[in-house]
């Protein structure tokens, strides 16, 4: 029996200005596969949310952040007490790079030497890194960022297929090939597509990489103030109509359902879903 992968974005944010306003949340996403739970990059308000979108963060099997930036990991301590039954239990594993974990030439530790050993088990990513996570596998990708030591995600879903997230990079010959074969594509999308950002993405350079995978859809997030500003959906539509890859601009509170087909559902009940046969 395939068991989807729910895709929840709790946060849609990304960026100094969307986090220190709130205009969108940044308190990352939640991957939920059967009863396995994932928390992708806990940044400012992800207890907060997950307990209001009723996912407890002592359901945690696991916590990653991408790289040592507080949009990214300033909430990631106390999921890692959540995910320990209170420091009680030793379980769960927590995956980050060195900057994360030890610090490095851009940035100081992002989670303290006490809450590292908390989790069961404690996983050091770089670019080709791959583990596991119940019945997860996941894979750090290269991305060229400002936090030199940051990565992407490839995570591998049995029956479901791959998904892809991007987490901050900037633009480079080869992006694209990394995430070659995804079903799905999480595209943290910073600026629309007249501006231009470095070490992040615009919606032109993310229409280049989807034109190169062609996945079975994409979905835009982590939208910094000149983002909002523009209208996400509006950037979403440019893409899709570019490429002919359904194309969805994430919401606070969105979910995505990825099975046989991918339903995405609003945060709201009268939201009408969108249904791709991907």
């Amino acid at each position: 029996m395939l068991i989807p992968l729910d895709i929840n974005f709790l946060g849609t944010g990304g960026g100094r200005f969307s986090m220190i306003t709130q205009k969108r949340r940044t308190a990352g996403i939640r991957l939920v596969h059967g009863e396995t739970h994932v928390h992708v990059d806990p940044g400012p308000g992800a207890l907060v949310y997950s307990n209001w979108a009723r996912l407890s963060p002592q359901k945690l099997d696991g916590i990653i952040v991408t790289h040592c930036h507080p949009d990214h990991y300033t909430d990631a301590e106390v999921l890692i007490e959540a995910m320990s039954r209170g420091t009680r239990t030793k379980r769960g594993v927590l995956a980050a790079p060195r900057s994360v974990l030890t610090g490095n030439i851009d940035c100081d530790k992002g989670v303290s030497s006490y809450h590292s050993n908390l989790p069961a088990k404690v996983e050091t990513l770089k670019p080709g890194h791959s583990f596991g996570i119940e019945g997860l596998v996941l894979e750090a990708v290269e991305a060229r960022h400002s936090e030199t030591d940051g990565i992407g995600l490839r995570v591998t879903v049995p029956e479901v297929g791959d998904v892809g997230y991007t987490s901050d990079t900037g633009f480079f010959e080869g992006l694209g090939e990394l995430y070659s074969g995804v079903r799905v594509l999480i595209a943290c999308a910073m600026w629309p597509r007249w501006e231009h950002l470095r070490y992040h993405l615009n919606t032109d350079e993310v229409r280049r990489i989807v034109a190169m995978v062609k996945p079975g859809a994409v979905l835009l997030t982590h939208f910094g103030m000149k983002m909002v500003n523009a209208g996400p959906e509006a950037e979403a539509a440019y893409i899709e109509e570019e490429t002919g890859v359904p194309v969805v601009a994430a919401r606070d509170g969105m979910r995505v359902i990825v099975g046989d087909g991918i339903e995405v559902r609003g945060p709201r009940k009268s939201d009408e879903p969108r249904f791709i046969d991907a």
